[in-house]
């Protein structure tokens, strides 16, 4: 594995992680602006901006980018998140050229079509009413908006039926003139690339790119609170987290092990208890969502009506003692765990080069596997106390959707929280 990193006159960052004996390349471009650098008069435009990135340039059609991808049986796809958005492709290694001038291209000279612009708001608001009808989806997104209210950290990523209605051709292109800098941006690729060829091609295709500076948002204000949404459904969904850890916070390790002991596989604590032991669930789970200055850290569970009383408490139950009780075993369990997923996406060109870009984004440098496999084995018990007493003695926040009219049987949880913690 041989990683190169170079910053281009214009600022714009290519990377390459070069692997021996791969015949491919995951090539992309990551740019540091998602839904959270939305005014909210244009929520969703970065998710817009992403789908007619597609939709022609100057040069190709939309019709003639996929055909020139798809012809060297290449793959091409694009997504937003809310602190970026990325553009990427596989191709066979010959065809790397391709793709960065395909990239290039539709970065600098999409031409937003408003006949294309129609038919891809039509297609949006289709994926708005999916993401609605779907209730272990959707309720995520009222789950972000309650931590963070009033917040762009707080607003959906594909943005809501009327805004996506109303936004013009104007919006989209001026958005991606106002934050599409090549300063903001990384190139990366793994797999059979060259660096200094790829450094060449990305000094000719991006010479367009201006030089923007930092992007300005909203500082991330984690609030928390309550949301519950009554549904005629079969299962209530229900999300409780708490304020989280950023990725530059000395516990982001150990929040990636708390959160698989609680709930990261069918070994964890909550699994065995809620669903193996008491039959209360389907589904639970846990993450830990990291941000550049901030995160949350919570629990997914779909459960039936009747059994929302009786699952809440084992949930409080749960989560307050987990500091107390940690085992040497589970802590050991789990760092297998995390660095079997961090060696087997080793095995995988677009993780790799995701990996790296969003490394070059967060932190400035490509993070070499080693190093992380060291602050993995570094979390012990300890730190899994210290952390457990951090999240869950703070706010909570509560989202609930289904045959849930109050919050009678699901609020009990919240002083034993702070008493446990």
């Amino acid at each position: 594995m041989t990683v190169d990193v170079t910053r281009l006159g214009n600022g714009l960052t290519v990377a390459t992680d070069h692997m021996d004996g791969i015949e491919t390349a995951a090539i992309g471009v990551w740019v540091g602006i998602g839904a959270r650098h939305e005014s909210a008069a244009v929520n969703g435009v970065s998710h817009m901006l992403e789908h007619m990135a597609f939709k022609g340039t100057k040069r190709r059609s939309a019709e003639a980018i996929v055909d020139e991808v798809e012809s060297v049986g290449g793959q091409i796809n694009a997504y937003t998140s809310r602190e970026s958005t990325a553009y990427y492709l596989r191709v066979l290694a010959d065809d790397v050229p391709m793709a960065v001038d395909i990239l290039g291209d539709i970065l600098q000279n999409s031409t937003f079509d408003p006949k294309e612009l129609e038919r891809e708001r039509a297609v949006i608001i289709q994926e708005i009413g999916q993401c609605a009808d779907t209730p272990d989806d959707i309720i995520f997104d009222h789950f972000q908006e309650v931590a963070y209210p009033g917040q762009s950290l707080g607003r959906p990523i594909l943005g809501s039926h009327d805004l996506v209605a109303g936004m013009t051709r104007d919006d989209v292109a001026g958005y991606m003139a106002d934050n599409y800098g090549a300063d903001r941006m990384v190139l990366a690729a793994a797999g059979k690339v060259d660096h200094d060829a790829l450094v060449r091609l990305a000094e000719d295709a991006f010479a367009g790119l201006p030089r923007l500076g930092p992007p300005s948002g909203d500082v991330a204000r984690y609030r928390g609170g309550d949301r519950v949404e009554a549904r005629g459904l079969e299962q209530v969904h229900i999300v409780l987290g708490f304020d989280g850890i950023a990725y530059g916070d000395p516990d982001y390790y150990a929040a990636s092990v708390l959160s698989s002991i609680l709930g990261g596989g069918m070994s964890s604590r909550l699994f065995q208890e809620v669903r193996e032991k008491r039959g209360l669930v389907y589904s639970i789970y846990t993450f830990s969502s990291s941000y550049k200055d901030g995160g949350l850290f919570g629990v997914y569970a779909g459960t039936g009506e009747d059994e929302v009383p009786t699952l809440m408490p084992v949930l409080a139950d749960e989560l307050g003692k987990v500091g107390r009780t940690v085992t040497a075993h589970e802590i050991a369990r789990v760092k297998a765990q995390l660095k079997a997923g961090l060696l087997m996406a080793l095995e995988s060109t677009r993780a790799r080069s995701e990996r790296l870009a969003q490394h070059i984004m967060v932190y400035g440098r490509p993070v070499p596997p080693a190093d992380i496999a060291a602050r993995i084995d570094a979390v012990d018990a300890a730190a899994i106390k210290r952390l457990a007493g951090r999240i869950f003695t703070g706010t909570s926040t509560l989202a609930a959707l289904g045959r849930v009219g109050t919050l009678a049987g699901l609020r009990p949880f919240a002083e034993s929280l702070k008493v446990a913690g």
